[in-house]
């Protein structure tokens, strides 16, 4: 087996050792054991081998078909796992990246989107209330979500069945049924969360780093179609349950410490439980590309967004709800200022299309920069569009 060394990773390779994200992954000779792995460079290693060769006290965490053992054991424990991986990179347990199969790496609990991006809300406001304020009078005093659909959670790679519901056009005197024919997509950034909190238990912004394990990118397919026909008085439903694909890879919080940025000054007072003044800087420099069918066609930047990670976590709980290990939050659609900085075919088509054909692959990856020139990656999301099936 190839001993594979951090010192033979190109320069600026996105997943060298300061990155290190974990995945889920099977062999061909053992496709029925899924287990933890992380990736360096086009190289996974078999943490869970390492893990039980080394006699490491976690090694029955790494060898569960899932990560979420792993995340609910909390940040002290995903240190320690951090440090033993580092000290297994020259050992003889890689695999290469394309001998394995990826599986969707920790089981969802519940998924919630989020609506973060200034920029991606007022272009939006825009095309759909021309004339008026493009931002509803709570936008800027609360972090906009909604609760989406867990069991629809797809890893990277898995094909997207163009969706089916009511549709109405504007000159139309009744709704009709059919495939959407508006078919978008949303570049937008993840977060995991791994220890879970009671319920009528808050989430201050202090203690975000106590409850993330890590980030990943996410496509959150939209039928605009069908959802501009649903989504009064409730909000989203068909138009975004039927697909919101993840990457196999999440990265750890903390590989992310070089890329903190702070967010876009804020233009109204904050309620305290947001207040992030007195915090360490919420917004990461993360820079995301958009591929269709190969093209580029947008780079968002994901240090633009408003609302912050730990701002969103500390609203979604502070009613009481609680958290679970294997929930996961979205950013919502990651947009920046500039034409070519839009994180979907709405924006960038002012609303008029084309939007996603049959066939058509897109492909969101990102990275950030970290300490000493290193980059560091997230894993990326790849998804291709099917036709509708019918009856």
């Amino acid at each position: 087996m190839h001993v594979h060394s951090p010192s033979e990773l190109p320069e600026g390779d996105p997943f060298g050792a300061a990155t290190l994200p974990y995945g889920i992954f099977s062999t061909p000779d053992a496709p029925d054991r899924p287990r933890a792995g992380v990736r360096l460079g086009d190289h996974v290693l078999d943490a869970a081998a390492a893990a039980a060769a080394h006699g490491s006290a976690h090694a029955g965490l790494l060898a569960q078909p899932t990560l979420n053992a792993l995340m609910a054991a909390g940040r002290p424990v995903w240190e320690a796992v951090r440090r033993e991986i580092r000290g297994w990179l020259q050992e003889p347990y890689f695999l290469p990246l394309d001998a394995v199969t990826l599986h969707l790496p920790f089981e969802v609990a519940d998924y919630v989107d989020f609506y973060a991006s200034e920029h991606h809300a007022t272009n939006v406001g825009r095309i759909f209330r021309p004339g008026m304020d493009p931002l509803t009078p709570n936008w800027k005093h609360l972090p906009i979500g909604y609760h989406g659909r867990a069991g629809t959670v797809v890893v990277s790679g898995t094909d997207v069945v163009r969706p089916q519901g009511q549709r109405k056009a504007p000159d139309a005197e009744l709704p009709s049924f059919g495939p959407s024919l508006r078919l978008d997509i949303e570049a937008e950034v993840g977060f995991v969360v791994g220890t879970p909190a009671p319920a009528a238990t808050p989430v201050p912004i202090g203690e975000f780093r106590e409850h993330v394990f890590g980030v990943c990118l996410v496509n959150d397919w939209s039928a605009r179609d069908v959802q501009a026909w649903e989504y009064v008085p409730l909000g989203p439903f068909l138009g975004k349950s039927f697909a919101t694909s993840v990457s196999a890879w999440i990265t750890p919080l903390e590989a992310f410490d070089a890329a903190r940025t702070a967010p876009p000054e804020r233009t109204h007072p904050l309620l305290p439980y947001l207040d992030d003044s007195a915090a360490e800087p919420g917004g990461i420099d993360l820079r995301i590309e958009v591929r269709i069918n190969g093209e580029v066609v947008s780079r968002p930047p994901f240090a633009s967004m408003y609302w912050t990670a730990a701002q969103q976590l500390a609203h979604m709980t502070v009613n009481g709800a609680s958290l679970r290990t294997g929930d996961l939050y979205a950013s919502g659609t990651v947009s920046g200022p500039e034409p070519d900085q839009l994180g979907c075919l709405l924006e960038l088509t002012q609303g008029k299309g084309p939007y996603l054909a049959d066939g058509d692959e897109v492909v969101l990856t990102a990275w950030a920069p970290g300490a000493d020139g290193a980059r560091i990656g997230l894993g990326e999301v790849r998804g291709r569009i099917l036709p509708a099936r019918t009856a």
